[in-house]
């Protein structure tokens, strides 16, 4: 196994990590939702902005690990 292949797979795992937080974040807004359902809308733009700056950061690894097993073979 040669070292691009270990560090495009490493690249990769940000993917776990960006489902783990968005998937944590849900969890939150929802129960903040069901503390003060008045405040939905705020909460609602503010996991919108969080899950794409997560899912920005998924898909920046994932571009990593392309460019590594494509780029420096």
């Amino acid at each position: 196994m040669s070292m691009t292949a270990i560090g495009a797979g490493i690249a990769a795992i940000t993917g776990i990590g960006a489902g783990v937080g968005i998937g944590i974040a849900t969890a939150k807004a929802v129960d903040a939702v069901a503390r003060q359902p008045e405040a939905d809308g705020k909460i609602m733009k503010i996991l919108l902005l969080g899950c794409a700056l997560a899912e920005a950061t998924a898909i920046y690894g994932l571009l990593i690990g392309i460019l590594i097993v494509f780029f420096l073979q």
